[in-house]
């Protein structure tokens, strides 16, 4: 022991510790916190020893590196710049100056005295591992990656001691940081007047900690490059100079240009100058750009399986693997984080010196000056911390969204078809639009969850120090404020869940309806969708209202818990007799203010948690959902040319996952088809053609056998898919552009005539789903982009209803109730296949009257025309009328300054302007009421007259009415976000359902759903909350300010000029920010546009294997995406620095003010209150700022809803002094008088006076050649489109003068796209639930259905899949027929019914038509010419124009006529077929 005690006594005797030498200094635990006590040098020399090792250890394995760095570094030929950055420049510089000064100070105290040897060796030590720390990062081994000849073991190494320079690194960082703030705790807490070289060395020394930190993750970040790129090399390369050019600056920035955001100053001054477009804002650098950010994810995920080294078990939690791609990002923001929190933190520290100043108690001589050095120093350095910590992980929140965007979209790529019914597309949109922006948007909360907790536990230290043991009432005050709102928290979390879900349903229901609005219209079942729509939607305002009711409560509690706790906290110093001045009360009172904003963002912080991890589960549920299991059966090109192309030898093939017979949709199939055999698959409706197809791209779930396929394939779907892009670009399909054979392609799909129509050819732009485009023309289209690929084999799905199809020599294969039934040529089929025969002879059937006709005509013959001549391609609205302008418009956005329209337009809903004045006044009232209670502290804590009870009991008075305060608060706000929501949702729902077809033929799907999904949301639950907090804040920090003018008027004059430069910063930053933020809304909508069009096509896309190319397109658009918003939230940081600076001139020239200036008695309490104000400025300020840019872009959302809630609307439903009668129409006579209709106000006319007379009963066929005007027709007799001149007037009454509504429910229709929406057999029959089952089940017998709903085990209650995927194309059809039948309207339109139908279905359907609508009058545009040939009469239609109208015999036996023609060319089809 005697040796133990000789030793310790040689290391610390004549130690500067408080408690003396020797042993009591070792004992004393406060002197871990003393930076010249023994006990602290032991722990700094233990942690260098340590860095030291580990230093030398890296040095060690990247020995070669380091000498390659330095030979970069003195290479005559290699820019410095290449080599080392400024930041690392500086860096090595002002480390090795600091470790210098290390080695100075401690050479001086070994040569003056060698005992105790404490004194000099940890300034040796901390010098020397300063120093090998500072090499180690400087001279970077390894560069960044290996390179490709490197061994395994050198790329092993390198990664290992990579790992342990960033960890010496970090544990430095936190050494420096223990340093700093136990050194600044002495000099200013402590009062200790002599202030040694070591503790100014160590609070040097914090920065170049914060110095190296940068380095070293700059560095691993930069490193992270090894994975394999995402997309090919030839993609990654396409524009790479261009891009290099228009990359942001802040990929080249320096260290000092990116701590001040200077690099944002060229977009400030472009968008001071102009309005901001797309093209002037900057790509994102490498590292943030969404392949490099998935590529990440995918790394960390093949990581993962090799370590566990198992494919089969679930990958590991979203969240995790989140945090591990970006751990290194968040430590850096977090370091910045702790940073600001502790410069925040000696704010309440000075001001106790200031105080103590003001009561003439000065530490030294011009000690004031010393402080307001220090107040300013410390008020920058947080300044700088904090925007560097915001920044930094608000960056990473980028990054995640574009991850997940990611993600999301090349999962529903590969989403099995099951599991396509559990997750709609709505809901996949609502993953992107409001999921992944929601986890996004919670890195900005994520460091609050503990630097709350932290920056609380210092402001305790602080009150200890302050006012002692009555510190442990303010801690059990904001425990118990902390436990009193867990059940608000686990309540919220329930009803934000369930809005969730109800979120889902909506957003589907809207979905679905705005997807088949044309049907809907008529149909006339707009009101029924838009009532289940407002059904959902009210369900969903009581859970938002809950949901905003929480957190309100969460609100008061946490708003009034600081008033609660100073009262309870002065209380107990009064029972504790602890003595009360203006020094403690107004540390202790600057301290809550401090924390006050953090506590108060404790109700934000958990309702973004929770809103984050039900976003992120819902999103980790959809990223493990089953995928596609018979991908692999698709070979590689079929280069022996022995090998059969297809080969199918499969027991059963089934959509459903259980493998049992009866639920098998195809059994027993051999297939075998050979190289450059032409294979036709005949069968009834539902016998398993599409299914068989669907095999063979591998999309079917179950399949009991073999299925290969060699070389590749080119696909025609049943239901058209066209992109929202140009005819070339659907055609080309990613294909390099071949003059010739893009024009041999277009003659022979016979789109020549329709391009012409177009306004500009073939670079006209289609519309989503191809709205601007009829049947025939979406199908030939699609044909072409089969066609014009190089592919070996060519699946195509019934497209032959719109182009020719020379069936003569191929291989027919019969199905029937999902089996072969029998294989063979046209001719071998013809004679021994009774099935075949009948199908065969069905088409003749349906041909014969034509076959007579064209006999009875003259020999006339006609030029060969392809089939496509005589198909059904209406003019659609846009078509003729579109000038030298596309048909789909870009997307419109607010420019400039729109000053208070918005919020305007916000608060006008309901009664907006009362709520948002009353949470205004009641804020006031709040701050009015904590000012009294601080003015009555400062004016009275010095004065002996007051008694203390008096005082408290004021004090708690005053504090015990401001809670009430904030309730009637919280319930405004509630009242103002619900009640705008509610009316914002029912307009915009108006609107819409009201808006004429001519908006959705124009209008992409995406853009209306990006505003009913994520901007909805954002005015359901924050735009009330940010709106308020903004008023409140701005109110906050203006008071601060003025309190600082009233006590220190001098101050005025600085005053004055800062609030002229916060006007005109904010006035410079907005006009930047705003257009931005415009621009952010409309790249979001073009995600959501490309996002909705994928999921619609994945089954085309899979099936040309272009899944690379649209991964490649969606991660362009998710990064233009995020490029805005990342600088959009950079530039939001670029103005709360340059405000915040000048605030801290302000506070620091107040406090110097206040000092010199003669205040009076209450000098010291006036001094402690304005500066208790002033120190909170920033925050009040900051939070004003962030919440006023918050605000600002949440009101966007208010703008970009605001465009689709006032769209120029159709006629009114229902005019109530002009309504027919309840049987009209009773006869069914239609008289059309000189019809002339146009789309647009100068557009040429596409109906030219058509005049006709339809009696009532009559069977009418319409017919013509492409864009004939047929389409057009149709459209005007349901008020679709409204005629220009003319009427059309039936059974006496003009259509024009009646509502819509009255009109389209009269009217029966079978239309062209057959159309199913979600729900079951019944409610797809009679949405409006006006039939029994036995009239349903009627129906369906005489539909061929009922057979097959029969073996559904539900029956009429049968799920019916959205867009009725779960059924045939035919089957749709014959719904559609079904729904016909129900309604028994007296005025029947077939509107190219049976083009999804086959020959025996089709004469099935027009026997029934026939026999049920024979009192009625039926209006068939027709599909098969044969279907119109038993008319009462045809109405020819040429160019817009009546050709002719009259019987079928009497046409067809005139010269010259129009039908005839049309005749002769589709019976020359039909027999070359």
């Amino acid at each position: 022991m005697e040796e133990e005690v000789g030793l310790w006594t040689m290391f610390c005797r004549a130690s500067g510790c408080s408690d003396g030498f020797g042993k009591e200094c070792r004992s004393a635990s406060i002197d871990l916190i003393n930076p010249d006590s023994c006990l602290d040098h032991v722990v700094t020399l233990c942690i260098d020893l340590v860095l030291l090792l580990t230093t030398s250890f890296i040095f060690i394995c990247n020995k070669s590196a380091a000498a390659s760095s330095w030979k970069k570094f003195t290479a005559a030929h290699e820019p410095l710049s290449d080599a080392f950055s400024k930041l690392l420049i500086s860096s090595a510089i002002f480390n090795s100056l600091v470790s210098m000064l290390y080695f100075g100070v401690g050479l001086w105290e070994l040569s003056n005295i060698i005992l105790p040897l404490q004194r000099w060796m940890v300034l040796l030590f901390q010098g020397l591992a300063l120093l090998m720390l500072n090499l180690c990062v400087s001279l970077n081994g390894g560069g960044g990656s290996s390179s490709s000849s490197s061994s395994s073991n050198k790329q092993t190494n390198f990664q290992v001691s990579a790992a342990m320079k960033l960890c010496s690194t970090l544990a430095f960082s936190l050494l420096s940081t223990f340093l700093c703030f136990t050194s600044l705790w002495q000099a200013i807490v402590m009062k200790n007047k002599t202030v040694s070289a070591k503790m100014v060395i160590d609070i040097l020394s914090l920065p170049g900690a914060a110095l190296l930190l940068s380095c070293a993750l700059r560095r691993k970040i930069t490193s992270q490059s090894y994975h394999t790129p995402l997309l090919g090399k030839e993609e990654m390369s396409m524009g790479s100079t261009d891009d290099d050019e228009k990359v942001s600056p802040f990929a080249k920035a320096g260290f000092f240009s990116r701590l001040s955001f200077w690099w944002l100053n060229p977009l400030m001054k472009k968008g001071k100058e102009k309005v901001l477009q797309d093209e002037d804002i900057p790509f994102l650098r490498e590292q943030d750009q969404a392949e490099t950010c998935y590529s990440t994810y995918l790394e960390r995920l093949r990581k993962w399986k090799v370590e566990t080294g198992s494919t089969n078990e679930p990958p590991p939690a979203l969240w995790s693997t989140l945090l591990s791609c970006y751990k290194k990002e968040i430590l850096l923001s977090g370091f910045f984080a702790l940073l600001k929190l502790l410069t925040l933190s000696t704010g309440p520290l000075l001001l106790k010196s200031f105080i103590d100043v003001a009561e003439h108690k000065p530490a030294f001589k011009h000690e004031v000056y010393v402080l307001t050095l220090a107040l300013l120093t410390a008020k920058c350095i947080e300044s700088i911390s904090e925007r560097q910590y915001e920044f930094q992980i608000r960056s990473v929140g980028v990054r995640v969204r574009s991850l997940l965007s990611a993600a999301i979209y090349q999962k529903q790529l590969v989403l099995s078809n099951a599991a396509r019914i559990t997750h709609s597309p709505g809901e996949i949109m609502s993953y992107v639009t409001i999921d992944a922006y929601r986890v996004g948007e919670f890195s900005y909360w994520f460091h609050k969850i503990w630097t709350t907790g932290l920056q609380i536990f210092l402001a305790l230290l602080i009150v200890y120090y302050s006012i002692g043991m009555a510190t442990i009432a303010a801690f059990v005050a904001i425990v118990l404020t902390v436990i009193g709102s867990s059940p608000l928290t686990k309540s919220q979390l329930t009803y934000q869940t369930r809005l969730t879900q109800q979120q889902d349903r909506r957003l589907k229901a809207i979905t679905e309806a705005l997807a088949n609005m044309k049907v809907l219209k008529l149909y006339a079942w707009e009101n029924h969708f838009r009532g289940v729509i407002e059904k959902i939607r009210r369900e969903e305002l009581v859970s938002i209202s809950m949901v905003l009711f929480q957190r309100g409560c969460i609100m008061i509690l946490f708003w009034s818990s600081p008033v609660i706790v100073s009262a309870i906290t002065f209380w107990a110093c009064y029972l504790l007799s602890i003595p009360l001045n203006a020094s403690n009360v107004f540390t202790f009172l600057a301290t809550l203010r401090i924390v006050q904003e953090p506590i108060r963002m404790l109700p934000d912080v958990a309702t973004m948690y929770i809103e984050a991890k039900v976003s992120l589960d819902r999103i980790g549920k959809f990223l493990e959902a089953p995928e596609l299991q018979h991908r692999s059966i698709r070979q590689k090109d079929n280069n022996n040319r022995s090998i059969n192309p297809i080969f199918i030898q499969s027991t059963e093939i089934s959509w459903s996952m259980e493998t049992t017979s009866s639920k098998a949709t195809l059994k027993n199939i051999n297939l075998v088809v050979g190289l450059g055999k032409k294979v036709a698959i005949c069968g009834e409706v539902g016998s398993g053609k599409s299914t068989l197809l669907a095999a063979v791209l591998g999309e079917v779930p179950t399949i009991n056998g073999t299925i290969n396929v060699y070389g590749r394939i080119a696909y025609v779907s049943q239901t058209a898919w066209i992109q929202t892009a140009t005819i070339r670009e659907n055609i080309l399909f990613g294909s390099s552009m071949d003059p010739v054979r893009y024009q041999e392609v277009v003659k022979r799909c016979s789109l020549v005539k329709d391009l012409e129509m177009l306004p500009n050819g073939d670079l006209t732009e289609i519309g989503e789903r191809g709205v601007n485009l009829s049947g025939g023309q979406k199908q030939r289209v699609q044909l072409a982009r089969a066609l014009y690929q190089d592919a070996d084999v060519y699946l195509l799905d019934d497209p032959f209803s719109a182009v020719d199809a020379h069936t003569a020599t191929s291989l027919f294969n019969l199905m029937s109730s999902g089996e072969i039934l029998r294989t063979g040529t046209y001719d071998e089929m013809l004679e021994s296949c009774q099935e075949f025969n009948e199908l065969v002879n069905a088409h003749k059937n349906a041909t014969t009257e034509g076959r007579k006709s064209q006999h009875d005509a003259s020999g006339e013959t006609t030029a060969d025309v392809s089939t496509t001549e005589i198909m059904q391609v209406g003019k659609q609205p846009n078509l003729a009328a579109s000038g030298d302008h596309q048909l789909i418009k870009k997307e419109e956005r607010e420019t400039g300054d729109t000053g208070f329209k918005p919020y305007i337009d916000y608060l006008s809903k309901k009664k907006g302007f009362m709520f948002c004045f009353l949470t205004v006044l009641f804020q006031f009232l709040f701050i009015v009421g904590q000012l009294s209670q601080n003015y009555l502290l400062a004016a009275n804590i010095q004065n002996p007259g007051v008694s203390r009870v008096t005082l408290f009991s004021l004090y708690t008075a005053i504090g015990c009415t401001l809670p009430f305060f904030m309730f009637l608060r919280s319930l405004s706000i509630v009242r103002l976000g619900c009640d705008a929501s509610e009316s914002i949702f029912s307009t915009l729902m108006n609107s819409l359902f009201r808006a004429p077809m001519s908006f959705y033929d124009s209008t992409p799907l995406g853009r209306i759903l990006s505003r009913v999904s994520s901007d909805l949301s954002i005015i359901d639950l924050e735009l009330a909350f940010k709106l308020t907090v903004s008023l409140g804040s701005t109110l906050n920090a203006y008071t601060s300010l003025a309190i600082l003018a009233i006590l220190a008027w001098p101050v005025l004059f600085i005053i004055m000029p800062i609030l002229y430069l916060i006007v005109v910063l904010q006035r410079y930053y907005y006009n930047t920010a705003k257009e931005l933020m415009r621009i952010n809304g409309t790249t979001k909508s073009s995600v959501v546009s490309h996002l909705a069009e994928s999921i619609a096509g994945a089954m085309t896309i899979r099936a040309f294997e272009e899944e690379q190319r649209f991964l490649a397109k969606n991660l362009g658009l998710i990064d233009k995406n995020a490029s805005t918003y990342f600088h959009n939230f950079s530039a939001s940081q670029w103005l709360i620095q340059r405000l915040e600076i000048p605030c801290a001139i302000v506070l620091s020239a107040a406090a110097l003010t206040m000092i010199l200036l003669p205040l009076g008695d209450s000098a010291s309490g006036f001094v402690g209150m304005a500066l208790s104000y002033g120190l909170s400025l920033n925050v009040f300020l900051i939070l004003s700022i962030q919440y006023q840019c918050f605000t600002a872009e949440s009101i966007i959302s208010v703008e970009r809803l605001e465009q689709y809630m006032h769209i120029p609307s159709e006629a009114p439903p229902v005019i109530e002094s002009v309504r027919p009668p309840a049987n009209w129409p009773s006869h069914g006579q239609v008289e059309i008088c000189n019809l002339k209709v146009r789309y647009q106000k100068n557009s040429p006319l596409v109906l030219h006076g058509i005049s006709c007379r339809i009696e009532g009963g009559s069977k009418i066929g319409i017919v013509g050649r492409t864009g004939s005007g047929k389409t057009t027709l149709i459209s005007t007799l349901f008020r679709l489109v409204e005629p220009t001149e003319g009427r059309i007037i039936i059974d006496g009454i003009d259509i024009s003068t009646i509502g819509l509504h009255d009109l389209r429910s009269h009217f029966g229709i079978i239309p062209q796209d057959p159309t199913l929406f979600c729900g079951t057999v019944r409610y797809n029959l009679d949405p409006l639930s006006r039939h029994t089952d036995p009239e349903i089940w009627e129906v369906l017998e005489k539909c061929q259905l009922r057979e097959a709903i029969l073996q559904k085990e539900e029956g009429l209650d049968t799920s019916v899949a959205e867009d009725g995927s779960n059924w045939s194309m035919g089957q749709r059809q014959l719904f559609c027929l079904g729904r016909a039948l129900l309604k028994r309207s007296k005025i029947l339109v077939l509107d190219e019914a049976t083009a999804s139908i086959d020959n025996t279905t089709d004469a099935i359907l027009q026997r029934i038509i026939r026999t049920e609508f024979a009192e009625c009058t039926v209006i068939t545009v027709a599909h098969r010419i044969p279907t119109v040939m038993d008319s009462t009469k045809v109405l020819a239609m040429a160019d817009g124009e009546l050709a002719e109208y009259d019987e079928p015999g009497n046409l067809m036996r005139e010269e010259g006529s129009l039908f005839r023609q049309l005749v002769h060319e589709y019976w020359s089809h039909s027999t070359n077929n």
